[in-house]
């Protein structure tokens, strides 16, 4: 039987993104998009992850494990703490579609930069990179910064170019001001490669390094 990936999301913005991500790395994984937009309204509603989030976030991953998971990719940057409480209670591993990525930035540079479209996804987002700068044993200052109606922009008023100019805008603002910048949210991911090359090095996003941990935990399972 071949391994099976679930995915947890809290919105369709980057579930194609993700998907493409598994067919290039991890071509003969089946994987599983669990979507529950319901959630992150919730905790946009709230301004911080709830314990009912929390819960039903929980309840997913058992479904995910019931479901015959190898791995549980959670793929939401705002509730990515609901993890924590979740890994206790399932039998396979569960991993933070971010966690690579503050890993990668901590050890590139000690002026970090975090981005967001989505208000409720910076602290957990500089919480993640504080704790990775922890668990390296390196001293970091961490910015953040809002990309205020991008987000808006995309999933309400169906407007991606507008989305997209404020995301360009806030990162390159963010670039000057930092060594790194880290993206929050998997949905900006795709703008990279509109920056120079120069800026776009200092850029770091989340999908394709949360599918390489899968990958790695995959090939250590063998």
């Amino acid at each position: 039987m071949g391994k099976r990936v679930f995915s947890v999301h809290t919105s369709f913005g980057i579930v194609d993104a993700v998907s493409q991500v598994f067919k290039e790395l991890l071509p003969d994984v089946e994987q599983i998009p669990i979507v529950d937009d319901s959630l992150l309204a919730d905790v946009r509603r709230a301004g911080y992850l709830t314990q009912a989030v929390t819960r039903r976030l929980v309840l997913y991953y058992l479904a995910a494990e019931a479901g015959g998971a190898d791995v549980i990719l959670n793929c939401c940057s705002s509730v990515g703490e609901a993890v924590d409480a979740g890994r206790p209670l399932v039998s396979v591993p569960i991993v933070r579609i971010d966690e690579q990525m503050a890993r990668q930035a901590v050890q590139m540079a000690s002026d970090i930069g975090v981005l967001a479209t989505v208000e409720t996804t910076l602290p957990p987002t500089t919480r993640l990179v504080q704790r990775a700068a922890v668990e390296a044993g390196r001293t970091i200052k961490v910015r953040q910064d809002l990309c205020t109606g991008a987000m808006d922009a995309l999933f309400y008023e169906k407007d991606a170019a507008k989305h997209d100019r404020l995301v360009l805008e806030g990162i390159r603002r963010m670039a000057a001001e930092n060594e790194v910048v880290v993206l929050a949210q998997g949905s900006m991911a795709r703008l990279v490669p509109q920056l120079d090359a120069e800026t776009a090095a200092r850029v770091l996003s989340s999908p394709r390094g949360g599918v390489l941990k899968v990958k790695e935990l995959l090939e250590q399972a063998r």
